[in-house]
This record gives structure tokens, C-alpha cells and sequence, in this order.
């Protein structure tokens, strides 16, 4: 039918002209997008319940209020969710989970937990269409990566707080922090595969989506919380926690592949350097190249 002929040649028409907008369409509606994101969930939130029992058992007091504080401040909690909280922390517990988990144990869980970092490290390669890095380059990246986000996420209180300032600097500080994360973050990770130019485009998208996601938190999380843990006690938070972690990891796993689609569209390409990394053996098409 004409209609049908009108609409392939005014598709065909705008890839020609907007080959950016075809390829970051069909990355949108790839569903291994959204099924690398909910792993990247699954990991981080394997990671985080361990090294958070590890923290409130073996952590000084002043770190553990620190880590508390914040805590706090990302999700907003009030009510029955801050209790629980508080009880994680609490000295008599602290005392207890030392007991019972011991230094081995500790070790035993920070190491398990790279496997975040693992997970996180696939996403960017995955953006960029780049292989595995070797074990003996990328271990401790793993490794470094972990320790900077556990301190990122201690300093989240004040961060928010603009360091006293109050929200008017600690949401534009936020944006400055979460920007400088994942820009660093697919730096290293991708073990300086891709330079610093092009991987702003996604940090960019990531840093935007932490802070609407950041924002959201503290409306939406207190109550959600509080709510699961009322109907369904400990698992309830638990749900509802994990919940919340894969539309983070979803969108920054969009941001990051986003951005690598945007890099590489021609005129951004050439102010970002993009086009270098293709001759060094990335393909345009984001698959590896042949050196």
C-alpha cells in the first residue's frame, strides 16, 4: 500500500540523515539492556547486605553513625524503617555480629562482593562492545572501584546537606559528585580501554539519572518502607529495597550504553575523539574491532 511505501522511505530517510537515532531506538528496546540491569541489581544488592553487617560490626562508632547518617539521608527514613536501621547499628548488635561473623568472615565478604564491581564492569564493556578485560588488569580495579563507592556512599549526608550549605548547594554538589563517579567509574573499569572525552556523555546520563532517582528516594522511600514493613515485615523491606536498586541499575545501565551511542555519532565523535578509538579497534557499530 502507498502509506506502507511512505512511511519505509521516510524510515529509511531519517536513519540515512539521524543514524544515531536508529541505533540508540534499537538499543532502548533491546531487552538484554533491562536484563543486565536487574543482575547488576541482583550483585549489588548481594554486595550490600554483607559489607553493610561488616561495617556495623567491626566499623569505629563515629563511622558507623557516619554510615547511619547516611543511610538515612538517601532514603529519607522515618518511622519503623529508621528503627530498624537503627538496630543494625546499634553497639549490643555490633558486638554480636562480631562474634559471629569474625575478621575471616569480613574479608570473606568484601572479596564476594567484587563480584558488583564484575557486574558493573560488564555493563560498560557491554556499552562500548569491548571484550573482558584480563583477570590480572581488571582485579584490583575491582577491588578500588568497591572501596570508592562505599566511600561516596559514607559521605552522602553531608554531600546532600551541601557540607551545611543546605539542599540549594547539595543538589547541584550531587549532580558535580555523581558526574565525577561514573565518569571515573567506566574509566577504570574498562581498564582505560576508551578515554576520558567520550565516556562523558554517559557519566552525564548517569549523573541526571542519579540525581532524579536521588530526589525521588527521599519523596517516595520512606513510605514505601515503612508500608512493607508493616504488611510483610522483614521481607517487605527487603522487596521493596531490591525493587528500588533495579530501576537504578536499569537506568544507569541505560546511561552508560546511551552514552556510548551518542560518543560515536559523528559530529560529537569528532570533538570527543571517538573516531580515534574506532581506528584503535573499537567498530562504529560497537562491536570489536579486528586488531
Amino acid at each position: 500500500m502507498a502509506w506502507k511505501e511512505r512511511l519505509r522511505n521516510l524510515r529509511a530517510g531519517a536513519e540515512r540523515r539521524f543514524p544515531v537515532v536508529t541505533e540508540l531506538t534499537e538499543r532502548i528496546v533491546d531487552s538484554s539492556l533491562l536484563d543486565a540491569g536487574t543482575r547488576l541489581a541482583a550483585q549489588a544488592f548481594l554486595a550490600a547486605v554483607p559489607l553493610l553487617f561488616a561495617v556495623a560490626a567491626f566499623a569505629p562508632a563515629s563511622v558507623r553513625d557516619q554510615l547511619r547518617e547516611s543511610l538515612r539521608s538517601i532514603f529519607g527514613l522515618t518511622g519503623a524503617s529508621d528503627q530498624q536501621l537503627q538496630q543494625v547499628f546499634d553497639q549490643s548488635t555490633a558486638q554480636g555480629l562480631r562474634e559471629t561473623t569474625g575478621a575471616v568472615g569480613a574479608l570473606i565478604a568484601l572479596v564476594s562482593a567484587t563480584s558488583f564491581s564484575r557486574a558493573m564492569a560488564r555493563v560498560c564493556e557491554r556499552a562500548w562492545g569491548l571484550p573482558k578485560a584480563g583477570t590480572r588488569i581488571a582485579a584490583w580495579r575491582w577491588a578500588v572501584w568497591l572501596l570508592a563507592l562505599l566511600l561516596v556512599v559514607f559521605l552522602q549526608a553531608p554531600i546532600r546537606d551541601g557540607f551545611g550549605a543546605g539542599a540549594w548547594l547539595g543538589l547541584p554538589l550531587y549532580f558535580v559528585v555523581a558526574l565525577g563517579v561514573w565518569l571515573w567509574t567506566q574509566h577504570l573499569l574498562l581498564a582505560k580501554r576508551v578515554p576520558w572525552l567520550p565516556l562523558l556523555p554517559g557519566a552525564l546520563l548517569g549523573a541526571a539519572a542519579s540525581t532524579a532517582l536521588g530526589v525521588t528516594a527521599r519523596l517516595y522511600m520512606p513510605g514505601a518502607l515503612n508500608r512493607a514493613l508493616a504488611e510483610y515485615g522483614s521481607l517487605g523491606l527487603v522487596l521493596t529495597l531490591l525493587s528500588w536498586l533495579i530501576v537504578v541499575c536499569a537506568a544507569l545501565t541505560f546511561a552508560f550504553t546511551l552514552g556510548a551511542v551518542l560518543a560515536r555519532e559523528p559530529a560529537i565523535a569528532r570533538r570527543l575523539g571517538t573516531d580515534r578509538i574506532h581506528r584503535a579497534g573499537v567498530a562504529p557499530d560497537g562491536g570489536a574491532g579486528d586488531t
